[in-house]
């Protein structure tokens, strides 16, 4: 892909000249605006492919910014915040955020969430209109409606098959319980935050060779779960 437009949304100076020097010592180009409404502006005019966007801004809270860009754009969007509680993730990330960076953080840490999210729009636009997913040793035929791991194929239960294609689909962005649940059961209870642990545990024992040192799906801890790019 070309290089990427970040668009940086920050009201704090320090915080954002911190995100904006390290994005230009890594050659990426990148836009920033202090307020809500100024990133709703730059995000319409600009069209980035990546924004990062502190959720504290003076004008509107990150969370309904999130939600207006997810009312007309798939761009990926990693939550900066200082608010650092599970329901706050949760929140974020069931409002649309692909990700959550906790305050203070490492620029060494937010430059590698950015090759993350950058692998993931590269591997979607490799895979548009294409019926298989691959990733490693792990390889999904939508079309056949089946998977394999490492040329044998795995026998999965049609809720495992659904698990794994919910996450495949989403690969490299952090999914809470609430949205997975809601993608393979068509509801949020919890109950079905229980099955999901049970049938995650089952398939990680079919996908992974060290099912406690796992490979493709990473546990985020009252949070969701994510799949990893290999």
């Amino acid at each position: 892909m070309n290089k990427p437009l970040i668009l940086v949304v920050e009201d704090d100076a320090p915080i954002r000249n911190l995100i904006t020097t390290t994005l230009k010592t890594q050659d990426y180009k990148y836009i920033a605006a202090a307020t809500a409404s100024e990133a709703l502006q730059q995000a319409t005019i600009h069209a980035p492919d990546v924004m990062l966007l502190d959720l504290g801004l003076p004008d509107l809270d990150g969370i309904e910014v999130i939600r207006r860009i997810r009312s007309w754009s798939a761009m990926p969007i990693i939550v900066i915040s200082a608010r650092s509680e599970d329901s706050d993730k949760i929140e974020a990330l069931d409002s649309g955020a692909d990700d959550y960076l906790t305050k203070p953080f490492s620029v060494e840490e937010l430059l590698a969430r950015l090759r993350v999210t950058f692998r993931r729009i590269s591997m979607l636009q490799n895979a548009a209109g294409c019926s298989v997913f691959t990733n490693g040793d792990l390889q999904i035929d939508f079309a056949a409606g089946c998977a394999t791991l490492k040329g044998q194929e795995l026998h999965l239960t049609p809720i495992e098959y659904k698990l794994l294609c919910v996450m495949a689909k989403n690969c490299g962005k952090v999914l809470t319980h609430t949205y997975i649940t809601h993608e393979v059961w068509g509801s949020s209870w919890d109950n079905d935050v229980a099955s999901l642990r049970v049938f995650m545990a089952t398939l990680r024992k079919k996908l992974e060779s060290e099912p406690d040192s796992p490979q493709y799906i990473q546990t985020h801890i009252g949070i969701g779960y994510r799949m990893l790019k290999v």
